[in-house]
C-alpha cells in the first residue's frame, strides 16, 4: 500500500520517481502557426529532506542535465508536431536557447519551507545559464503522490525566449516547471 504523506528523512529522487516537464506556451501575431511543447527531463537528481513536524526543518536540491530535454507533445499549431520537428526543438534548446554546452546543468536549492505536509511551498535560488534567481515552488500530496509546479520567466535568468518568422512567433517568457512523483517513503 502506498503511503499517504511524507514520511520523515532523506529521499532520493529522480526520474524513477516520476516526471519533472516543461510546459511552453505561444505567443505573438504568429502564434497559430507553433506549437504548446510539453517538454520532459528525463535525467534529473534530486534530494529531499522532510521533517512533516516542522516543515521549516526541510529542505530540497535538485540538478537536471539540460540535454536530457526531449519534446513530448506540442499541441495547436496549424501542421502536426513531426519527429524531425522534435528532434529540431530539443536541439535549439539545448544549442541557441540554453546553450548546453557552455550551461550543462540547471540547479535548485531550497532556503525555505513552509505550509503543511499536505501542501507546501518552497522557495529557493535556481541556477540556469549560471544565473541565480529566487524562485518558489508550490506542492501538495495528495492520492499517493507529489505534485507541484513552478513558474520560471526566462528572460528573469537572461535567457531569451525562442522566436521565429522574423518574431511574429514566439514562446512565450513565462513556462512551467510541473512534477508528479511517486510519495517517497
Amino acid at each position: 500500500m502506498t503511503s499517504v504523506a511524507l514520511t520523515e528523512g532523506s529521499h532520493e529522487l529522480g526520474p524513477a520517481s516520476g516526471s519533472l516537464l516543461v510546459k511552453t506556451a505561444r505567443s505573438g501575431l504568429g502564434r497559430r502557426a507553433g506549437h504548446d511543447l510539453t517538454l520532459e527531463v528525463t535525467r534529473w537528481s534530486g534530494q529531499a529532506s522532510v521533517d512533516p513536524a516542522e516543515p521549516a526543518n526541510s529542505a530540497v536540491d535538485a540538478e537536471i542535465e539540460v540535454a536530457s530535454i526531449e519534446v513530448r507533445e506540442g499541441t495547436g499549431g496549424v501542421l502536426a508536431l513531426t519527429g524531425s520537428d522534435r528532434d529540431e526543438i530539443a536541439k535549439i534548446i539545448r544549442e541557441k536557447v540554453l546553450r548546453t554546452s557552455a550551461h550543462p546543468t540547471i540547479t535548485f536549492r531550497s532556503t525555505r519551507v513552509q505550509g503543511t505536509p499536505e501542501a507546501f511551498t518552497v522557495e529557493g535560488d535556481l541556477t540556469i545559464m549560471g544565473r541565480t534567481e529566487p524562485a518558489t515552488v508550490r506542492g501538495r500530496v495528495s492520492g499517493g503522490r507529489l505534485t507541484g509546479a513552478a513558474t520560471v520567466v526566462q528572460s528573469r535568468w537572461g535567457i531569451k525566449p525562442y522566436s521565429a518568422l522574423f518574431g511574429q512567433l514566439k514562446v512565450a517568457d513565462p513556462v512551467e516547471i510541473e512534477f508528479d512523483l511517486e510519495l517517497p517513503g
